[in-house]
């Protein structure tokens, strides 16, 4: 006997939950805010495949600046010229799916639609915390094996995406430590640092963040491209971490003599996010960290967290297109089940630097050490 589901979506239908559920989930996840098409940005955001003899790829192209010199005066230039370098990131794709599905009629009590709303609503907030937990893990070479406060990801299918295996711990030249074992606020960076380095006294504090911005230029990674030319460099710390640089006097003299006087300063809303010379910093709880680790950093003593000091290109998204909305009756339509996908993929760009005797190094993002 055929009967009909009114619970039952059309395909256009569909599409349009789908669409919705990715609009909330954009409006929810941090990262959207430093999404962008081109190589000024942050994030870049490869919507399109590209057509390669290899087939359809999602790939991010990272220029190197030139070496050479050029001619002087009267010199013949032709055949002169020197090639462009490129280099070409491939970001593997992969679908990461979730699903709600109620116990039945009597023991829900409410109607297909109600159960369709929440299932948006709890299912878009998922995907936006999942998309921002695995940027987060793969600027910071983090496996996906991990939660982002250093728990091991019991359960978890993250791990099995095909862009995971891509993921890379920080290169030499983009791993460093704040060394703050001489006067209070007066540390130095440490290359090439172990997390087994880390010290209690290591806090954050605004003089790190001077020597990040000058550790940076002086090896020529761009920051984000802004109005009239300017860089700006985003600095990305855990609330705990924050907490601990707004304690640093210096910090605080920065704050409140670089904002605007008055009620609006942002020494006095708390704003998570402010920007000082040229760097904006943002407090995020899913910037990776050790509260939740079995094992600490500094021999298993000291609690800490991974600054990301980050420029242009410093992570590439493939994002291609809305999350794909499916309904699902079981048990003769008595429950109810809902499930959502995404094809998406993340990738941390290097190259061979020419200002590094060509070693190979994280483009856009330095990995930073401290205590928290």
């Amino acid at each position: 006997m055929a009967l009909t589901n009114f619970g039952a979506l059309t395909a256009e239908q569909k599409t349009i939950w789908g669409m919705d559920l990715w609009k909330q989930a954009r409006n929810r996840s941090f990262i959207n805010k430093f999404l962008g098409k081109g190589p000024d940005s942050l994030i870049q955001h490869i919507t399109e495949m590209k057509k390669s003899e290899k087939g359809a790829r999602a790939v991010i192209t990272l220029l190197a600046d030139l070496t050479g010199d050029g001619v002087a005066g009267d010199r013949t230039l032709e055949g002169n010229e020197e090639a462009m370098q490129t280099f070409e990131q491939v970001i593997q794709i992969d679908q990461l799916r979730h699903a709600n599905r109620h116990q039945g009629r009597m023991a829900d009590q409410k109607s297909i639609v109600e159960f369709r709303g929440n299932s948006r609503n709890v299912l878009s907030y998922w995907i936006a915390d999942r998309i921002d937990q695995m940027a987060f893990l793969t600027m910071s070479g983090q496996s996906y094996a991990l939660h982002n406060d250093g728990r091991a990801r019991l359960g978890s299918d993250l791990k099995n995406l095909e862009f995971a295996a891509d993921v890379s711990a920080p290169t030499s030249g983009r791993r460093l430590r704040w060394d703050n074992s001489g006067s209070v606020g007066e540390g130095v960076l440490v290359s090439g640092a172990a997390t087994s380095d880390v010290a209690t006294a290591d806090l954050p504090c605004w003089n790190m963040f001077l020597a990040l911005k000058a550790y940076a230029k002086n090896r020529y990674i761009r920051g984000v491209g802004g109005a009239g030319g300017d860089e700006t460099y985003h600095a990305f710390l855990t609330p705990t971490a924050m907490m601990r640089l707004k304690q640093d006097p210096n910090f605080r003299d920065n704050l409140r003599h670089a904002q605007q006087r008055g009620d609006g300063n942002d020494l006095f809303t708390g704003s998570n996010s402010v920007k000082i010379d040229g760097v904006h910093l943002h407090e995020f709880r899913h910037v990776y960290n050790t509260s939740g680790a079995a094992t600490k950093w500094g021999g298993g003593a000291v609690d800490g967290c991974q600054v990301l000091f980050c420029g242009a290109q410093a992570l590439g998204m493939a994002d291609l297109g809305a999350p794909y909305w499916d309904e699902e009756g079981f048990d003769y339509s008595n429950q109810q089940g809902i499930s959502v996908g995404k094809i998406l993929g993340f990738k941390k760009p290097k190259f061979e630097s020419i200002y590094e005797a060509g070693a190979s190094e994280d483009f856009g993002v330095i990995s930073c050490y401290v205590a928290q």
